[in-house]
């Protein structure tokens, strides 16, 4: 089990991004969240299985077919216990 906090930047708002990773990472079963921040760029928090969460970072990087992912920040973090599925935070 991992958990990584990535910050991505380009085209990432506005285009369905978020929602696109909500649904890759709950068909995978990882567990987190994606939220917009003012900068511009998305803020995602990824947990799960390794080998799923490296999938999913492939499909991120790559992006859906509305963005475009300019820089892939990712650095690994501590486990959150009891964490129960992938959202979209609004705050």
């Amino acid at each position: 089990m991992v958990r990584y906090i990535l910050l991505v930047s380009g085209r990432v708002q506005g285009v369905g991004f978020r929602y696109f990773v909500q649904y890759e990472a709950s068909f995978l079963n990882l567990t987190g969240y994606a939220k917009n921040l003012d900068t511009g760029d998305v803020e995602i928090c990824i947990q799960g299985k390794e080998e799923l969460v490296e999938t999913l970072l492939i499909k991120i990087k790559k992006g859906n077919r509305f963005s475009r992912i300019d820089d892939f920040y990712i650095r690994k973090i501590p486990i959150v216990e009891n964490e129960t599925k992938f959202h979209i935070r609004y705050e």
